[in-house]
């Protein structure tokens, strides 16, 4: 066995004895002509004599050898001179001719001498023992090919007299198997980061198509009553925006001429050679055309579902590659079986976090308030972030954010224990050291019930002025709001840590002093959790000052841009909740429209149709409409296709900006902020969004998302 390595001078290639990629058996040689080459050669000059002189067994040894569609040489005699087939020498590559006939240490120089090479030859010539080697990796030049890997058998020829003449080697190419089993442990790694089962389908289809060369491959699991599907085909465009999007996900009735569903009731599997697997069920000429077809079922307690994969040519299922095939099929099946226990307890912590949050908050006329809030560590435990907002008796704005220390259920339910008790003790008396006084009263006496474990809350609230803008704020050891500052006219934006007198958190009998603060028209303050700022391992200051650069740099002071801009104003991760709250105080009214879109497919024509209307009569420029409208529809279209539920079109307008926003009821979850520079036909809303909008964000929700984007209008325009 033949590869890279050093071989002397006269332009050769270099190549190393025993470390060449070779082709498997049965493969087409290129016809190096190796037997008349054999034949034609002068042997006279060598320790074998005349070939015409060889011992019968030695000469039927060569015979063989030279007539074997699989890669085999012999190196005879005690120079070893060597001897190979036309499957050998394309092995051989530009080492072929010059090594036929030569003794191996000449032919192969310094490569002979390595490890594993000419020793092993060596010893099963003195030994007469054969030696099997395993798969191993071939070193490969600069430049090169991507590494192989074969496994190749080397035996003793004996003559007619029983004496040792040389060694056989045969050699078999096992590059792809190899290939395909470290994907496999790539597979095996990528399923462990896979959440839900949009994930998984995601890793799946793109380690299947990329592993085996595909034509067709389709991932199916039960959703009670049938069966949902996503298919992946060859030559499909998928760009980033793309894959940032869930798959498409579509419906098949319990057919069980299906493979798919035959696979998934019946739990075995089944491999097709060559046929039409698809013509009872197929539903386009592509599946009409596949001809060889695996279906592999996906079974665990709580999942059934199938995997099948296919060739649009024949193709013959090797006992390797059925193995490969199934044990796959088993780490997609209980990868599949985890997202769906993470999908169904994230459903409920989500839905019990978010059943204490406030489902809506107030609308006033010149102020205007929105809220965020995610769930750190894994997303599967409800935690004790909380944030509210709502209308006094006389007319005034309560607000407040707040922290409960833990991520789990009891930490949940002490954030809504100290919820609501803030919102019976603010509509009796809404001063916030009165507020804060009673907070820590409900939490001591939450503590002592609890015996040693200690309650740790966090809380800053305030009171909202509308007639002036003049806020009340206390704080029980929370970190201070942000105030937006917006600039005068030609003057940026500034922004600065509100003075708030620090007090001692909830329940250690604490007394708490207020301050204030005046929101000017266009100005906005923040409050957070310190999940937005906090970052294991730097100070605390670092994320403070980066969180008031977000700010002063934000292209308005809409509190909903505000909101997003908060959650990713600190660099790195936090295993922490995160909950924000922005009041903006409004430089004037604004105007608002809603349309509810149905999930048919003359949805986008209707919004686009609604939003020209209605911003025309509102005399927005005609540049920002057409922006506008153009991303609008294509979130909708968004929604539609992947939430599969109605949409809500939401349009806001002031004096400043245009703010759109597209709500959906599925499961989509957040979409990742980032820049899709291909546009396809159905990713590229995020792509649009990015290139024209000023700013834009996700608001998950207990069930879907909301994707909105903000239009700054002429004269407002950042520089």
């Amino acid at each position: 066995m033949v590869g890279s390595g050093a071989i002397g001078s006269g332009g050769v290639r270099p190549a190393a004895i025993s470390t060449l990629p070779v082709q498997g058996a049965g493969a087409q040689h290129t016809g190096r002509g190796c037997t008349a080459l054999v034949h034609a050669h002068d042997w006279s000059g060598t320790s074998l004599g005349p070939i015409t002189r060889w011992d019968p067994a030695v000469r039927a040894a060569v015979e063989l050898v030279l007539a074997s569609p699989v890669p085999m040489m012999l190196t005879l005699g005690a120079e070893c001179l060597t001897v190979y087939n036309d499957a050998y020498a394309d092995v051989l590559d530009d080492l072929h001719p010059a090594a036929l006939g030569k003794p191996a240490p000449e032919a192969f120089g310094e490569a002979w001498t390595r490890h594993g090479v000419g020793d092993v030859i060596a010893q099963v010539q003195r030994t007469g023992r054969a030696v099997l080697e395993p798969e191993s990796q071939v070193p490969v030049q600069p430049g090169g090919t991507e590494p192989a890997f074969y496994t190749q058998g080397h035996s003793v020829v004996r003559d007619s007299r029983g004496t040792v003449a040389g060694v056989l080697t045969v050699a078999a190419e096992t590059t792809q198997v190899i290939h395909r089993l470290q994907s496999l442990g790539d597979l095996t790694a990528r399923l462990a980061g896979a959440l839900t089962i949009d994930d998984v389908t995601r890793v799946v289809l793109s380690y299947a198509m990329a592993s085996f060369d595909l034509d067709h491959c389709v991932l199916a699991v039960d959703d009670g009553l049938a069966y949902r599907y996503v298919r992946r085909i060859r030559g499909e465009m998928l760009d980033e925006a793309d894959e940032r999007l869930p798959p498409v996900w579509r419906r098949v009735g319990a057919d069980p001429q299906a493979p798919l569903v035959a696979a998934a009731e019946s739990g075995r599997a089944t491999f097709v050679a060559d046929g039409e697997p698809l013509r009872e069920v197929a539903t386009d000429r592509h599946e009409r055309r596949v001809r060889a077809l695996a279906a592999l079922p996906l079974r665990a307690p709580s999942l059934r579902g199938a995997l099948t994969v296919g060739f649009t040519r024949a193709h013959n299922w090797l006992p390797a590659e059925r193995a490969l095939l199934k044990a796959a099929a088993e780490l997609v099946a209980q990868a599949a079986e985890r997202a769906r226990r993470f999908e169904a307890q994230h459903g409920t912590a989500q839905l019990l976090q978010r059943s204490m949050l406030p489902e809506h908050l107030p609308e006033l006329d010149t102020f205007r308030i929105a809220a965020r809030y995610d769930v750190g560590v894994d997303g599967n435990a409800a935690g004790g972030d909380f944030y509210d907002a709502f209308r006094l008796a006389d007319g005034r704005l309560a607000m407040v954010l707040g922290d409960v220390a833990g991520h789990d259920v009891r930490a949940a339910a002490v954030m809504g224990q100290v919820r609501a008790a803030l919102r019976a003790l603010a509509l009796t008396d809404p001063a916030p050291p009165s507020v804060l006084a009673g907070l820590d009263r409900l939490v001591g006496s939450l503590g002592a019930e609890s015996r040693n474990e200690e309650i740790f809350v966090t809380v800053v609230y305030g009171v909202l002025d509308p007639a002036d803008g003049t806020i009340t704020l206390a704080s029980a050891g929370h970190p201070p709001p942000v105030l937006r500052r917006a600039g005068l006219a030609g003057e940026h934006a500034t922004a600065e840590l509100v003075k708030v007198p620090p007090g001692a958190p909830l329940g250690l009998g604490g007394r708490w002093q207020t301050g204030s603060v005046r929101l000017e028209p266009g100005d906005t303050i923040l409050m957070y959790s310190d999940g937005v700022v906090e970052r294991r391992g730097r100070p605390l200051n670092d994320g403070l000052d980066a969180l008031v650069a977000a700010a002063a740099g934000s292209a308005s002071g809409d509190p909903r841009n505000m909101c997003s801009l908060a959650t990713a104003a600190v660099e790195g991760t936090t295993d922490d909740d995160v909950a924000v709250l922005a009041v903006e105080h409004a430089l004037a009214m604004s105007r608002s429209a809603t349309m509810q879109v149905p999930a048919e497919p003359t949805g986008p024509s209707r919004v686009r149709q609604w939003m020209s209307t209605r911003l025309r009569e509102w005399s927005v420029p005609e540049p920002v409409i057409g922006a506008a409208i153009l991303c609008t529809s294509e979130l909708t279209t968004n929604a539609l296709l992947h939430a599969g539920t109605p949409a809500q079109v939401h349009i806001d307008l002031n004096a400043e900006r245009l703010l759109v926003s597209v709500a959906d009821t599925g499961t989509r979850g957040s979409v990742i902020r980032a820049r899709a520079d291909a546009l396809a036909s159905r990713g590229r809303g995020l792509g649009l969004i990015e290139d024209l909008s000023d700013s834009w964000g996700t608001d998950p929700t207990v069930r879907g998302s909301t994707v909105w984007f903000e239009m700054l209008l002429p004269g407002n325009a950042r520089a």
